[in-house]
């Protein structure tokens, strides 16, 4: 059943190639004290959204009292990574605050200063800044 579901997740990419969503952005999670910080690195697009989206799942599950996006890895912001950060945000609830980590400079911040959510998302620019608030 694993196997079919893997098989499943693979897209034909335009030169034939196949890819995986985990092929595309990495998500790891580590708890620090009341905490939870998912470094995420690679590209957030249609494709790989869904390891963004489920990861923010997981640690919400049992709900921290901050939930850290780090997104200083990430290369490619898309419109449904961008939705992704907003429903960590409603996900979270009243007993979570959430935080994203944005480097000035990075496709991420300029995505979202653009967009207008650097306030509504809790924008910082470093990790240490995010768990601080």
């Amino acid at each position: 059943m694993e196997t079919r579901r893997q098989e499943e997740e693979l897209r034909v990419t335009t030169d034939g190639n196949r890819m995986r969503p985990q092929d595309l952005v990495r998500v790891t999670p580590e708890r620090t004290g009341d905490a939870v910080v998912l470094t995420v690195s690679g590209e957030i697009d249609l494709l790989s959204a869904s390891v963004l989206s489920n990861a923010i799942t997981e640690a919400l599950a049992d709900p921290p009292g901050l939930l850290v996006l780090d997104l200083s890895g990430v290369s490619f912001l898309a419109s449904i990574g961008i939705t992704a950060l907003l429903e960590a945000r409603h996900g979270a609830g009243h007993g979570t605050r959430v935080r994203v980590v944005a480097p000035e400079g990075s496709v991420v911040a300029r995505t979202l200063q653009l967009t207008g959510l650097r306030e509504a998302l809790g924008v910082t620019t470093t990790r240490d800044a995010a768990l601080a608030r």
